[in-house]
């Protein structure tokens, strides 16, 4: 696994962490439809499904920094929309709580612990 590689799969982790934390359970990570894309973690929150978006970046290493937050463009939010989609096709249907699409932004800086933000309901 190359460096971005394992930066993602780093920040995914902490992503897992703080939604089991905040009380969601993690049905899956790294789920895919096809040749639509993936999904980094599904979640269940009460009686919803989340799929959840997880961006990882380092702070200050080459170039201009953008922030994890603001990676979710229209194309992507419709990707995303798309395989939630999928997803609840798959697994029986909407839940009772229906679906929602969140982000975990994790900023990893040069010194000192990383940042994690959830944003819920983003797409």
């Amino acid at each position: 696994m190359n460096a971005t590689g394992a930066l993602g799969r780093f920040g995914e982790a902490l992503a897992a962490r703080l939604l089991a934390e905040a009380g969601m359970t993690v049905l899956a990570r790294n789920w895919r439809c096809g040749r639509s894309g993936e999904i980094d973690i599904v979640a269940r929150d009460g009686d919803a499904v989340v799929v959840c978006e997880v961006k990882t970046r380092r702070a200050g290493v080459h170039g201009p920094f953008e922030h994890p937050m603001a990676a979710i463009t229209p194309a992507k939010a419709e990707r995303l929309r798309r395989l939630a989609e999928c997803w609840l096709d798959r697994h029986g249907g909407p839940p009772a709580g229906g679906a929602r699409i969140d982000l975990v932004g994790v900023v990893v800086p040069r010194v000192g612990a990383p940042v994690v933000e959830h944003a819920r309901g983003v797409a």
